[in-house]
């Protein structure tokens, strides 16, 4: 990992790009969470599961890395035990200068805060130095946990979109937000 990639530590976790030496971590993540995760995931294809699935995926995130298109971001605590993944696609820039963000956090990470810091840094990094001025984010409506962390931070609502996204096999209804940048100015 360059010193570059990390892009928030605190005495609890490290939120840093992801890196192709992380296959095996993020499959043994996502394998332990299978269930946990399920109903707020789309349905996987097995290679989703394995080592050698996040091997190809990592060398096209990191390509996607390179070029500023989308942003794969893992939170791990010092032993480097994987607690979570952030994720910023679908990055725009003029006129828009946007992105939607994605995560998971770890059955057991939950309760402790992690994502509401993991989350904020992550955002104030895509505003700084990524030059966004929106970042957009949608949550199933009964999914409480996932709503909390977002109005802590600021995103706002913006509406319903009706079976928005194919989510366990199901077409699921979500709640629109985003998190304007301030600040923002043109690079």
């Amino acid at each position: 990992m360059k010193t570059n990639d990390c892009i928030h530590q605190e005495s609890d976790f490290i939120l840093r790009l992801a890196a192709p030496e992380d296959a095996g971590r993020i499959s043994d993540y996502f394998l332990q969470n299978r269930e946990h995760l399920k109903p707020w995931d789309p349905k996987r294809e097995e290679a989703f599961y394995t080592l050698q699935g996040w091997r190809q995926k990592l060398i096209k995130l990191n390509e996607l890395h390179q070029h500023d298109l989308a942003f794969y971001c893992v939170i791990v605590d010092s032993d480097g035990v994987m607690l979570g993944t952030i994720s910023f696609s679908n990055l725009t820039q003029f006129p828009f200068h946007a992105c939607n963000v994605g995560y998971s956090l770890a059955r057991s990470a939950q309760g402790r805060g992690i994502m509401r810091r993991a989350l904020k840094a992550a955002c104030q990094w895509m505003f700084a130095e990524k030059g966004l001025h929106r970042i957009m984010a949608a949550y199933i409506p009964r999914n409480v946990r996932s709503a909390n962390v977002l109005e802590s931070l600021g995103f706002e609502k913006e509406g319903l979109a009706k079976q928005y996204l194919l989510i366990d096999g199901q077409w699921q209804d979500h709640v629109l937000t985003s998190l304007i940048n301030q600040q923002w100015k043109a690079q």
